[in-house]
């Protein structure tokens, strides 16, 4: 009879046996008898931990992040120019893309309507009090069986900087960055990144700095990831740069692919390299076209969804 009953062998005495469970807490990757065992070995050990645990984080920071949702009414991919080419409507909470936003204008003689829920839009027209209602809407969007991430993430920058009649409030502002980030909001984590970079509403810490805005890029932050390009860049780190860089080309960061070309004509990257750049942006091009965002770019450039290459 065959025995199934799987066993291990210690890292540091070489004892075999189904008993070997203590794992190393960091890399995952070697077993002990118990943690005297553990603590012995722990000299010998580091420095593979280390580098097992580099190993481990970059895997997890060099994959490619998936898209953002596609639009809800055109059910394209949505462009990353959040600027212009989507917004974020504190109504229903839906973020819409330019087309669809401009072809509802259209269609309906500039009413203002939400082209998914069909709230109107606050102005001062409808609204005496247009900056209150905003407000209202995006307080709401922080209730607890809401949980809106684009909303408090949202609600964070205006207390960042005091936008709408409430009060500045760094502390305010990182309260709802870190709620919005157990979220998943990426744009919340580049706040929290920003804010130990800057020192807003705590102490200047670079290393912080830097685990935020990792943690930002890894769900789809596109500065985020062109950041840390940059700073691979400027410490002569070129592959990882290149990595980051192309990572962000793929989901349209037409700085990122700026960055490689200039990569290349200093002779940091290969040909191959800056072609397959400009390929992965073209593709994601093509990927987020449409006839109503065509539309909506060359009558309005607030409405632009896609930057050139430079």
């Amino acid at each position: 009879m065959s025995n199934n009953t799987s066993t291990s062998v210690c890292a540091n005495c070489g004892n075999e046996g189904t008993d070997v469970t203590n794992i190393c807490n960091k890399c995952k990757s070697v077993k002990y008898c118990n943690a005297a065992c553990k603590k012995k070995h722990r000299h010998k050990h580091k420095k593979d931990c280390e580098r097992r645990v580099a190993e481990l984080h970059d895997v997890k920071l060099f994959k490619q992040p998936p898209p953002a949702e596609d639009c809800p009414i055109c059910f394209l991919r949505m462009p990353t120019l959040e600027e212009t080419g989507s917004r974020y409507k504190s109504c229903c909470g839906k973020v819409i893309c330019s087309g669809c936003i401009h072809a509802v204008q259209m269609r309906d003689g500039n009413l203002g309507l939400c082209p998914f829920c069909r709230v109107p839009t606050p102005n001062r027209t409808k609204f005496p009090s247009a900056e209150e209602e905003i407000i209202k809407r995006y307080k709401k969007r922080r209730r607890l069986d809401l949980n809106d991430p684009i909303g408090i993430c949202d609600l964070g920058y205006m207390h960042r900087d005091g936008e709408l009649g409430l009060p500045r409030s760094y502390a305010k502002s990182l309260e709802l960055w870190h709620r919005a980030a157990e979220l998943g909001s990426a744009d919340a984590y580049y706040g929290i990144a920003s804010a130990y970079s800057n020192g807003n509403g705590v102490e200047v810490d670079k290393k912080k700095a830097r685990h935020y805005c990792e943690l930002a890029a890894m769900i789809g932050d596109a500065e985020a990831r062109h950041n840390l390009g940059v700073m691979e860049w400027q410490a002569g780190n070129y592959d990882r740069a290149l990595r980051h860089f192309m990572i962000a080309v793929k989901d349209g960061g037409v700085k990122a692919l700026s960055n490689i070309k200039s990569m290349y004509s200093y002779g940091d990257v290969t040909r191959d390299d800056y072609t397959t750049a400009l390929r992965s942006y073209q593709a994601y091009l093509n990927e987020i076209k449409s006839d109503q965002r065509d539309k909506a770019a060359a009558e309005d450039e607030d409405y632009k969804y896609y930057e050139s290459p430079s």
